[in-house]
């Protein structure tokens, strides 16, 4: 069926005698078959977003819907894979093409001609239902690819074959319960708009180890949770987002760009082939989707690439997967809506933004989770989401950040002022928050002892107390404080440069497991218990600064992996043996 364009705003195009098409269908539009998506219907006339440039499209040009929304294609071939907002993918229209993607090119998102190892595991006569799995692909070297039933169909296999095979090849048939035979390939489809079923949603209660000591230690995240990392421009969003893409223990990274600038993408994109991911030794490309809808790319396109992104992320979590959505920004997302419902002359909202940005939002975070997969294994798996926000000149009450706040649980508040003292990561402790802390303590208390949150409760305490200590001391000076608040300050120093801070650039330094972080925050404040045990006992607090371990602590986070057990006992029983000695002398003093 197809219709006539009456008007072309920028991505907006509206077209009459479309009275048989439906919202979110599919078009393609003009001579040059652009993509599009209908968005309202108002009698036979369809308002369209389209997701490629519009320019010389005019009134009367063809518009043919395809009768099917928005939908991905999943399957074997997507690890890997870099796709801009729509899920085409980059590199195989930069071989059809060439660099400059040209206007209206149609190549399917997954390889098509590939052949893939299909190793079943059903059985002939097995019932089974949506979500079962018929069989393994091996994608990657990381990555079993599960084939799965699609969730709508239920029935039993009547024929199913390994062997080697394209995702367009029937694998198996399914003899429904109404009697149709149906052909089982290892693609599927699936509109972008709607959450892929699951059987039960859990609390989360396992954390998600990121490396980076502020998060896992103070703010921490659990897998399946939701976090925000809102922060002005130049206080490290994009690199926080990078490091959890990088190093985050989780099975799938599907990371989007939506909005952001190119450079950024480009370092995802140079960076991830090289790196080694610390659990499996393999390249951290080899678990990664890449979906790139940069600054200078489509609107309209913009605003899908998130749905995209999500929708391939359940896809894996269906398998049984712990997956990581990383959206960077959330704030040119929402700028895009707010730039599609301008030209919907739409009644705006707060700072022109729509009515239903909240709930656009809500949307997205709400898609996280960690649930019973569909299928009748009873697998798990988990879907993490971790949006950062853009306010303009960082300023977190305008509309997005406020409407990000309610909805997720962990909240990153990037400092300026931390950055511009070199200070990375440049979460401000003050500002920051983790909902999950409770949730979690459980799992803490069994892998890490109970003593853990009882040494991040002190060092946020710590911390908290320097934040006051310092109006005084800008009133009066440091040497006007009591012995024990000056050592406050000096503990909250060593907390801040020695375990807050963090060089994403040294190997040994840019991740640091659970351990390596329980015991240098162990490390830091026994040195805070020793030093007050002291001063109890009238020992100077100046040579207490001074001691020759002191150094050594702040020198602990540059040991090597294989070492740093032995050398942070060391340095501990040193230590606690100048402590002892300066104690000795003020007591005798």
């Amino acid at each position: 069926m197809s219709g006539k364009i009456v008007k072309v705003s920028g991505p907006l195009v509206v077209a009459t005698g479309l009275a048989d098409a439906n919202m979110s269908d599919v078009v393609r539009v003009g001579p040059q078959r652009l993509i599009g998506e209908i968005l309202t219907m108002k009698g036979d006339t369809a308002s369209i977003q389209v997701y490629e440039e519009t320019s010389g499209l005019g009134p009367g040009a063809e518009v043919v819907t395809t009768g099917a929304p928005m939908s991905v294609e999943l399957g074997p071939g997507m690890i890997e894979g870099i796709y801009d907002g729509i899920q085409r993918p980059l590199e195989k229209i930069v071989e059809k093409v060439g660099a400059c993607i040209t206007r209206g090119v149609e190549v399917p998102a997954v390889d098509h001609e590939k052949k893939w190892e299909f190793t079943a595991t059903a059985k002939v006569g097995d019932k089974v239902i949506g979500g079962d799995i018929l069989g393994t692909v091996p994608e990657t070297p990381v990555v079993l690819h599960k084939i799965m039933v699609p969730p709508t169909l239920s029935g039993t296999i009547t024929d199913i074959k390994s062997g080697s095979f394209n995702v367009t090849e029937t694998i198996a048939t399914l003899k429904t319960e109404d009697g149709r035979e149906v052909p089982l390939t290892m693609i599927q489809k699936w509109p972008v708009r709607v959450g892929r079923p699951y059987t039960k949603k859990y609390p989360p209660k396992r954390p998600l180890c990121s490396g980076q000591r502020i998060i896992d230690t103070m703010f921490p995240i659990a897998k399946g949770g939701t976090a925000a990392v809102p922060g002005p421009f130049g206080s490290g969003k994009t690199v926080v987002q990078h490091q959890l893409a990088k190093w985050s223990d989780v099975d799938i990274v599907v990371y989007i760009g939506c909005g952001e600038r190119g450079n950024e993408m480009t370092d995802v994109l140079r960076e991830f082939p090289e790196l080694k991911d610390p659990r499996t030794g393999e390249s951290l490309m080899k678990r990664t989707v890449l979906i790139a809808n940069t600054s200078d790319m489509p609107v309209a396109a913009r605003e899908a690439s998130v749905y995209t992104g999500i929708t391939i992320a359940e896809y894996f979590r269906d398998m049984g997967y712990d997956v990581a959505v990383i959206a960077d920004s959330t704030s040119r997302w929402a700028e895009a809506l707010r730039e599609m419902s301008g030209r919907l002359e739409e009644m705006p909202g707060e700072e022109g933004y729509p009515a239903y940005l909240a709930s656009r939002l809500a949307q997205f975070y709400e898609r996280a989770g960690s649930v019973e997969c569909i299928g009748s294994d009873e697998r798990k798996g988990s879907l993490t989401a971790v949006g950062a926000v853009s306010p303009p000149g960082g300023d977190l009450s305008e509309p997005v950040s406020q409407a990000t706040m309610r909805i997720v649980k962990v909240f990153w508040a990037l400092d300026s002022s931390l950055a511009y003292r070199r200070h990375f990561p440049a979460i401000n402790w003050l500002n920051s928050y983790s909902l999950y802390l409770d949730s979690l303590k459980p799992w803490f208390d069994e892998n890490l002892g109970e003593a853990f949150m009882k040494n991040r409760g002190q060092a946020m305490s710590i911390l908290q107390n320097e934040a006051s200590l310092n109006e005084i001391v800008q009133l009066v000076g440091k040497d006007a404080l009591s012995p024990a608040d000056q050592l406050t300050l000096e503990v909250a120093r060593m907390v801040r440069e020695d375990f807050l801070q963090q060089n994403a650039f040294t190997d040994i330094d840019g991740y640091s497991s659970y351990d390596r972080q329980e015991k240098l925050l162990s490390i830091i404040l026994d040195y805070d218990r020793c030093c007050r045990e002291a001063i109890g006992k009238g020992a100077d607090v100046t040579k207490l600064f001074d001691i020759p371990a002191r150094e050594k602590i702040g020198r602990a986070k540059s040991v090597p992996a294989d070492e740093y057990a032995q050398v942070y006992e060391r340095v501990r029983a040193e230590m606690e043996q100048q402590i002892a000695d300066i104690a000795a002398q003020g007591g005798d003093n």
